[in-house]
């Protein structure tokens, strides 16, 4: 075991001694979440508080975990109570963890997003099973006047070998509850992890596919009324005047009034991008209704700001791309004098649309706002970003204001933006009445915070022996700049040069599932390959190759480098055994290779395709993953398999464009998603053993396999592909 200072203190390590029939109370900053099972319910103590980040343990040696973290489908819901019941030493089926709601004051980052919650939890989640099972230990050992020394446990019973004296956790509780928090605990080796590292599956699982309720839709209150709201039809406009005369006598409306739902004196925060000052506001019965009288309002809308369109930032965007800044991002060497003396240059542009969102769950909340409190209910990855936004619109201190979480029907960045709660909580304070905010699948798409749509150019020098001797890379996006110039192959090239700009634009964007990487990595490892072939190397080779004067020679600082050279180097040579890698070729299929860092974590795919005329079938994806110790294989592999299907899917055949400052597309018939036969016949996931501590897992696999893609089609079809959607051939409109 690994002696560690718990940093944890009175402050944070809260204990309350008066929980039922003598259980034990800890207090913790960490992120999680989890539901209890019928047998669990069974088996609950006579007595149960609710308390608000504690780990509780209760007379019979249940432990409740109350968690504040958001869930998105990353599992962090079975993965996060794993770890503490690790360290607990308890039985994973003595483990209950419970959605808790915002609460700032106990728990730090209320947020998910950035694959960060196994990360920046792990070392506090253990800490909190350590430091309650060494208090349980020394509870034993006073009762039984013994040294604590010689305590053992096992699933959440204590041990005394030579007196062969044993007790349940919960026979201990009420007397560990007093005891001074210990300054330092022991933490387990990893190879003596019983539960971390096993699957486990899905604890939502049963209630998802059975319609139990769980998401923000799925709520229902006594008086509860149904909210729709209207946007300007386009960005760059704004609301002038409206009648309603037709919509208000429509059947089930209760109200339609213009709502000013940010004032201009309100304090927004970051997750307030994009918000519009007023809109319309409709408010019945039913959706169905709300709906219906949508369509009978006569709106008057003026132009705010120029309307845009997507033949301006593509034309604005190439002009970025031809603009040299005033200031690189990184510098090392003497680009221009590699490029005069390189006996071979390459030189390539890529393009990327923007993209919507498109949660299976369109955005909704419920809020009831009286004098006296704000309730608000729904799925956001932000809470407490939205209760600080609240404070200011609402004009109601943080004290009277409850935010809790459902479990989201996606996220994917699109969440973080919470204006849809603050629109539901305008309007509850307008109708004083419950409502549920809902928005259309329209709504949704036009009306949302899209993936930024981006160029970039790159350009590579190679001497006579097929040596990579310079680097350019300088990219450009809307309300975004794109670039990692600290990432591969900063630091293996002698003479490398990023540069970046951002073209600002009214059309709003925001995080997009492995935000900038969704792009960079595909036209960065599609471009390696290029490379490669130009210096007539095998595009696995070439790589290594790098990777191995990084390792060994690095140029510049290597602690600019974000990367682990080795690491990097890890996956590839993981995935080129587990593929049996030869030079792309493989039984007439046509094969791509792509690697790439994000979130901490470093992955390597393979894939392998054959065409059917001008479409992809892709037979089988190999997948190398470095993210440090996994909690849960199980729910790995799913996060895997998810990013690669949706990488694969926006790549191929999704866009968002624009006209007039309206969307073009509207709903998933003009929106392409992939579909269920267009997805892999099979992915294998294949991960390091290393025994570092975990990092992100949500985002990675997603963009590297728009690299390994565009590589795979090329070999399929002789022709590179530069301009996403690849499926699409018409010219490479990128707004």
């Amino acid at each position: 075991m690994t002696l560690i200072k718990t940093k944890i203190g009175r402050r944070a390590f809260i204990r309350n001694t008066g929980l039922a029939s003598g259980g034990l109370v800890l207090g913790f900053n960490w992120l999680a979440s989890c539901k209890m099972t019928p047998e669990q319910v069974n088996a609950m103590p006579k007595e149960w508080f609710e308390l608000n980040g504690f780990l509780k343990i209760g007379d019979n040696g249940m432990v409740t975990i109350m968690s504040p973290n958001p869930e998105i489908g990353q599992n962090v819901k079975t993965a996060m109570p794993m770890i503490v019941a690790e360290e607990l030493d308890v039985a994973w089926k003595d483990v209950i963890v419970e959605q808790a709601p915002l609460n700032t004051d106990i728990f730090t980052r209320q947020l998910a997003g950035g694959s960060q919650s196994i990360r920046q939890g792990w070392e506090s989640l253990r800490m909190t099973g350590a430091t309650a099972r060494q208090m349980l230990k020394e509870a034993a050992a006073q009762t039984w006047q013994v040294p604590v020394d010689e305590i053992t446990t096992s699933e959440g019973r204590l041990h005394h070998a030579a007196s062969d004296k044993s007790a349940g956790y919960g026979e201990m509780a009420s007397i560990a509850a007093g005891l001074e928090v210990p300054e330092e605990v022991l933490l387990k080796e990893t190879g003596e992890f019983k539960i971390i590292g096993t699957d486990r599956k899905n604890v939502d699982g049963p209630k998802i596919v059975t319609g139990k309720p769980l998401f923000g839709l799925d709520i229902q209150r006594e008086g509860m009324l149904i909210a729709m709201i209207v946007h300007p039809p386009a960005f760059g406009m704004k609301y002038k005047s409206m009648d309603a005369t037709a919509a208000m006598a429509m059947p089930g409306i209760k109200d339609v009034f213009p709502v000013v739902v940010y004032p201009e004196d309100a304090e927004k925060q970051w997750s307030d991008g994009g918000a519009i000052a007023e809109q319309v506001a409709i408010v019945g019965n039913s959706t169905w209704e709300c709906m219906q009288a949508k369509k009978a309002l006569e709106i008057e809308w003026e132009e705010a700001s120029t309307l845009e369109s997507s033949v301006y930032h593509d034309e604005a965007l190439s002009s970025l791309l031809n603009t040299t800044p005033k200031e690189a991002a990184r510098k090392d060497g003497d680009v221009e004098k590699a490029f005069k003396s390189a006996a071979k240059i390459v030189e390539s542009v890529y393009t990327a649309p923007f993209l919507a969102h498109n949660t299976m769950e369109p955005m909704n909340f419920f809020a009831h706002v009286t004098p006296e409190k704000a309730e608000l209910l729904g799925p956001i990855q932000t809470p407490e970003f939205l209760e600080k936004t609240l404070v200011s619109v609402l004009g109601m201190p943080a004290e009277k204001i409850d935010i809790m979480m459902t479990r989201m029907g996606g996220g994917f960045g699109r969440r973080l933006y919470g204006t849809f709660a603050v629109e539901a909580a305008v309007i509850s304070q307008k109708m004083q009445a419950p409502i549920k905010l809902v928005y259309s699948r329209e709504d949704d798409m036009t009306q949302g915070t899209y993936r930024p749509s981006y160029k970039v150019r790159y350009k590579a020098g190679l001497d006579d022996q097929g040596n990579l001797i310079a680097w350019h890379v300088r990219g450009a996006g809307t309300n975004d700049d794109l670039i990692f110039e600290n990432r591969f192959p900063a630091g293996a090239v002698d003479n490398y040069l990023a540069e970046k700009h951002s073209l600002q634009t009214n059309v709003t964007t925001g995080a997009w599932r492995a935000p900038r990487s969704n792009f960079i990595a595909g036209a960065e490892q599609a471009f390696m390959d290029e490379v490669a072939e130009a210096a007539g190397k095998d595009p696995i080779a070439f790589r290594l190759e790098l990777f191995e004067r990084a390792k060994n020679n690095p140029v510049g600082n290597p602690e600019n480098n974000d990367y682990d050279p080795e690491r990097y180097a890890g996956v590839l040579k993981l995935v080129q055994e587990k593929s049996g890698w030869t030079d792309g070729a493989n039984s007439g299929k046509s094969r791509g290779v792509s690697a790439y860092y994000c979130h901490n974590s470093y992955v390597a795919q393979v894939m392998d395709l054959t065409m059917d005329g001008d479409r992809p079938n892709i037979d089988k994806v190999w997948c190398a993953v470095d993210c440090g110790i996994v909690i849960n294989p199980l729910s790995a592999k799913n996060q895997i398999e998810g990013g690669i299907v949706d990488g694969i899917g926006h790549a191929t055949y999704s866009a968002l464009s624009f006209s007039n400052g309206q969307t073009d597309q509207k709903n998933f018939d003009t929106y392409r998603l992939i579909r269920n036969m267009e997805a892999p016949k099979e992915i294998e996931s294949f991960f390091v053993d290393n025994g570092i501590d975990p990092t992100g897992l949500g985002e990675p696999s997603l963009p590297p396999i728009m690299g390994a893609l565009a590589n795979a089609l090329y070999r399929a079809t002789g022709r590179r592909h530069y301009h996403q959607p690849f499926i699409n051939d018409k010219p490479p409109l990128v707004g």
